[in-house]
């Protein structure tokens, strides 16, 4: 009996022994002809790559700048083949453990204080949300629009008045599980439009005829496995029946064009939109949220990280919506305004032609839904740290994203009926 205990534990303690990623390597390549594409195609067939950027090795296409993560095992294999080719590549990241540690590099504030210039988990999240009811109840209220598949609670923050019906703005963070820095940026704009009400002319003029709902983080079960688990993890938990990969991408699961991309029907792929469309709790409790409240949500922003981009409509087709140019004009001076902070610069566009094609975006499917006013921001940085933005940079981040969106937020009320 002893023994089979004793193997209990030691089987417990394997199965949830996290991801370590020691001296695993990012690499950048410049692919400038059909052939060199190939050959990084043909790799895949060979050696596991986690593609940074672009999503998914069918998304690689000629005069592209890929980002892919290999293990040590098979970097020098990845090396000698690029060289042989004569493939322009940079390493990013030597050892990808060691700039996982080095991301937190900000020192612990005050205990019991939530701090908005680290990194939180999902308790710490969920703690803050209760902290910013507490602390502003005329101008915060908390709504459950649904559970994930592992049972854990989605919590929109509604930010305005509660008198009346207003325009609005529908903002998620963290659909993808790895992109932290995105939920610290809904985190932060909560904590300023709160804090600066009554102060900020801007803030306060904006809270007072408009509401913002807030999703923190849509895939929290993702979100929470990046922490406890695979720090490089991206889709969300779901099983099954007829694969032993989880997940499904959350945002290649939304009811617009979703079956288009028959690359994205692999349950192993990082792109996996699932067995359906809004097949996943968390898009249809999105789904569901916005659809009940379509005559006031007025823009619908969304934020990933990296690459620095201000994205329009569409991901699904090179075809421009009839609004181009406005939200061209929109992304323009947002980015614009984002840039008075600290010069970062970011380029704006459609999806499709300013990255790569995509299929069953959320971005897509709110334009497709009524709403037409649709962005999507890639933050920080470029890919010197990729996914593991140093938390000293999360604050700089979100200060020159604030004053975008502020003035997509001005706009909206100025612009919209």
């Amino acid at each position: 009996m002893r023994f089979f205990l004793l193997m209990a534990v030691i089987y417990t303690t394997l199965a949830i022994a996290p991801v370590h990623f020691d001296r695993e390597k990012v690499f950048r390549v410049k692919l400038q002809n059909e052939k060199q594409a190939s050959v990084l195609k043909n790799l895949t067939q060979s050696i596991e790559l986690d593609f940074w950027y672009p999503d998914a090795v069918h998304d690689i296409a000629v005069n592209m700048t890929v980002d892919f993560r290999v293990s040590e095992k098979e970097s020098q294999t990845i090396q000698s083949t690029l060289e042989q080719h004569k493939i322009h590549y940079e390493i990013l990241i030597h050892d990808l453990q060691e700039e996982i540690e080095k991301q937190f590099d900000v020192k612990d504030e005050i205990a019991g204080r939530h701090s908005y210039a680290k990194y939180n988990d999902w308790n710490k999240i969920v703690s803050w949300t209760e902290k910013m009811l507490e602390k502003h109840p005329e101008m915060v209220s908390r709504i459950k629009i649904g559970s994930t598949v592992e049972d854990n609670p989605l919590y929109v923050l509604k930010i305005g008045k509660k008198d009346g019906e207003r325009k609005a703005i529908f903002m998620d963070c963290g659909i993808h599980a790895r992109e932290w820095v995105s939920p610290a940026f809904c985190q932060w704009f909560v904590y300023q439009a709160t804090k600066s009400y009554g102060k900020n002319k801007i803030m306060t003029k904006l809270l007072d005829r408009m509401n913002f709902y807030v999703l923190p983080v849509i895939n929290v079960d993702g979100y929470i496995w990046s922490w406890t688990q695979d720090r490089m993890w991206r889709k969300n938990r779901s099983r099954y029946q007829n694969s032993t990969c989880i997940g499904t991408d959350l945002n290649r699961n939304f009811d617009v064009s979703w079956d288009s991309s028959p690359n994205t029907n692999n349950p192993c792929l990082n792109v996996y939109r699932g067995p359906a469309p809004e097949s996943e709790k968390e898009t249809k409790a999105v789904t569901n949220f916005i659809r009940s409240h379509l005559n006031s949500i007025k823009a619908y922003i969304t934020f990933h990280s990296y690459s620095q981009m201000l994205l329009i409509p569409y991901g699904y087709t090179f075809k421009l919506p009839p609004n181009h140019q406005d939200l061209l004009k929109v992304a323009r001076i947002a980015t614009d305004a984002l840039s008075t902070r600290y010069e970062t610069r970011y380029i704006y566009g459609p999806i499709a032609s300013t990255i790569y094609k995509t299929s069953g975006s959320s971005l897509d499917w709110a334009y497709d839904l009524g709403i037409k006013h649709t962005f999507a921001f890639e933050l920080r940085d470029k890919g010197k740290s990729g996914f593991l933005l140093p938390e000293s940079r999360i604050k700089p981040t979100c200060k020159e994203t604030m004053l975008s969106v502020k003035f997509i937020a001005k706009y909206i009320l100025k612009n919209t009926s």
